[in-house]
């Protein structure tokens, strides 16, 4: 499995400030998540479960799953990037350095205020992540490679795979809550949001995310909408996990 070369031209540094700076939140906003106790983004409740069941930290099993699911990119015929193979070590670094320095949050309205900031921050990872067009996560890359093969569609193939991560990461133990469900109505449009926002070089979010080999569709939000239409790019799925 060879790894995408990394390109040349004006915006390279920006684009590689934008990687790291976009996983290193995206870590730190699945930390505070994890503190504010009220339920996980559906990888984060397996990270969770697998990290109650082992002892190992919750930053660590990101790692760990990561660099498995990397290997099952060989099979399906995916190739990484350099910000597939940096998401693998970036987040979970950022994760556990996160709960390092975050303490215990306390009382509900502190919670739910650190829950809906985790999901926040989480939507301004996406949209710098995605943006700086260095390749898919692993996680993202397995479900474009089902698609591909299978010739279901994203959303079906994605849909599957979250909910068997959920209820086995549940199972195990991980957190599953109101911040579960909040997360998955509003990441959509807080990453269309921010794809925009952090495009490079006047790129609008569909072609930004169209380059990194995601979704045209939902890079502008659940429904797609006229701009993924005139994009006309395979059907992927944009989040960087």
């Amino acid at each position: 499995m060879s790894i995408t070369p990394v390109p040349r031209g004006a915006h390279v540094t920006r684009r590689l400030i934008q990687l790291y700076v976009g996983l290193a939140l995206y870590g730190a906003s699945s930390a505070l998540l994890v503190r504010a106790g009220l339920g996980l983004e559906p990888w984060g409740v397996l990270h969770q479960g697998l990290a109650e069941r082992t002892g190992v930290s919750i930053g660590v099993v990101s790692i760990i799953v990561g660099a498995v699911v990397l290997l099952l990119w060989i099979p399906i015929r995916q190739r990484p990037g350099l910000g597939t193979v940096s998401n693998v070590f970036a987040v979970g670094i950022a994760m556990d350095g996160t709960l390092a320095l975050v303490p215990d949050v306390h009382g509900v309205a502190a919670r739910i205020a650190v829950m809906v900031g985790g999901i926040a921050v989480n939507g301004v990872a996406t949209g710098l992540y995605i943006a700086a067009r260095f390749g898919p996560g692993p996680r993202d890359g397995l479900m474009t490679g089902l698609h591909l093969r299978t010739g279901r569609s994203i959303r079906l193939v994605r849909t599957l795979i979250e909910v068997a991560v959920v209820v086995t990461g549940f199972v195990l133990g991980g957190s599953l809550g109101a911040g579960t469900v909040l997360y998955a109505l509003t990441i959509g449009p807080l990453a269309q949001f921010f794809l925009r926002l952090f495009a490079i070089g006047g790129k609008p979010a569909v072609e930004a995310a169209a380059a990194s080999g995601e979704s045209a569709a939902d890079a502008c939000g659940p429904d797609g909408g006229d701009a993924a239409v005139t994009a006309r790019t395979p059907d992927r799925a944009i989040l960087p996990k």
